[in-house]
């Protein structure tokens, strides 16, 4: 039962995001914000997609032990496109509140964002193994927390400040994905049930994509 319901929502999920970005692309009547958010959307499903579709097929046949190698190149893989989204997140606020300069904050951004992946690629995470280590997930996971907060503190701010309704929730969309996210990092190798709140996560970031989509149905009519 495990393995369909959470191929099923797996699906659901990466044809939602995945065919939100594409409408976006298409949909966006040349207004660079939304076009980049649909990239963004794209990435995201595509890059989660290495991971989920290893996954499901372990679950769907001899078991997640079987795929060791497979399910560790895909969250690698993942790791990786997760921290190009946030770097696109950051430019779709520069160009919804039409940001200018601001040099010192996008150095910040890219720091942060080269760091998380230069700690992705290094051998020490042994993502081809049964048995990776906490402490590199943890050290990897520092930079991206830290640029994840960058751009809530980003959204919340200028939300806030242009009365955008729209893009009032941004804000916690990522708040809710890192608060889930988090606790699996930590603890879900200890207590696998913890391994659960993906699904709330990945529920957060449709969220995101959808508060995305919504706007510009509303701005681009």
């Amino acid at each position: 039962m495990q393995a369909i319901m959470e191929t099923l929502f797996d699906a659901v999920y990466l044809i939602t995001v995945i065919t939100i970005g594409i409408r976006m692309i298409r949909g966006s009547k040349g207004n660079p914000q939304f076009r980049l958010f649909g990239l963004m959307a794209v990435v995201l499903g595509s890059g989660d997609a290495f991971h989920l579709f290893p996954r499901a097929v372990a679950l769907c046949t001899t078991g997640l032990e079987h795929y060791t190698a497979a399910l560790g190149l895909g969250k690698w893989i993942t790791s990786v496109t997760m921290t190009i989204f946030y770097v696109l997140l950051y430019y779709v606020w520069r160009q919804r509140y039409r940001v200018t300069g601001q040099g010192t904050l996008t150095a910040a951004v890219y720091l942060l964002a080269g760091l998380r992946i230069l700690l992705c690629m290094m051998p020490q995470n042994q993502w081809l193994s049964a048995d990776a280590p906490l402490s590199w997930g943890v050290y990897r996971n520092i930079p991206f927390a830290l640029l994840g907060l960058v751009v809530i503190v980003l959204f919340y701010r200028s939300a806030r400040e242009h009365g955008d309704q729209a893009f009032r929730w941004m804000w916690l969309t990522i708040v809710l994905s890192f608060g889930f996210y988090i606790p699996v990092v930590l603890w879900a190798d200890a207590v696998s049930m913890i391994g659960m709140l993906m699904i709330p996560k990945t529920c957060a970031y449709v969220w995101t994509v959808w508060i995305g989509y919504s706007a510009m149905k509303q701005e681009c009519k």
